[in-house]
């Protein structure tokens, strides 16, 4: 990675915290099309500066699993210990990073896929805007939007 400008940020990745690893990577990679990349077991037995880098308490037990969708990847992070806490962001007007977005054929088919592997539609979300879109909470409630072309005969809500 080289910029005329060192100091010029270049995107890596977003981290995912996960209570079920496999259970996300179907939601993921079969319901929304990303392919499993690289993943580490990582501890801070091996790792002494773990903990204080993840800003978790010791001890930490951790499987870090890359996924990736074109140039989007994701990093799912799932511990052993200690027990992962908190909830994800119920509203794009709460701080900090409230959603990840997929442009999608069709809304109510990819909705009803990703029902499927672990996901709950948002119903009062649902809404044409010039394009229809519905969020959904994923397996561990983190927010997922679902963009595409309204269907021929609907008109904005």
């Amino acid at each position: 990675m080289t910029s005329p400008d060192p100091g010029a940020a270049q995107p890596s990745h977003i981290g995912l915290c996960v209570t079920d690893l496999e259970r996300s990577l179907r939601f993921y990679c079969d319901g929304l099309g990303f392919t499993r990349a690289e993943g580490y077991t990582l501890d801070d037995t091996i790792l002494p500066a773990l903990a204080r880098s993840l800003e978790v308490a010791s001890p930490v037990g951790v499987t870090s699993q890359f996924i990736t969708l074109g140039t989007m990847k994701i990093e799912l992070l799932c511990y052993s210990q200690p027990v992962p806490q908190g909830s994800p962001s119920t509203s794009r007007g709460q701080l900090g990073f409230t959603h990840l977005s997929f442009h999608v054929d069709d809304v109510d088919a990819g909705a009803a896929r990703l029902v499927e592997l672990g996901g709950t539609i948002i119903e009062t979300t649902r809404a044409n805007l010039g394009i229809e879109i519905v969020f959904l909470a994923d397996p561990d409630g983190a927010r997922v939007e679902l963009m595409g072309p309204m269907p021929s005969a609907a008109q904005p809500s």
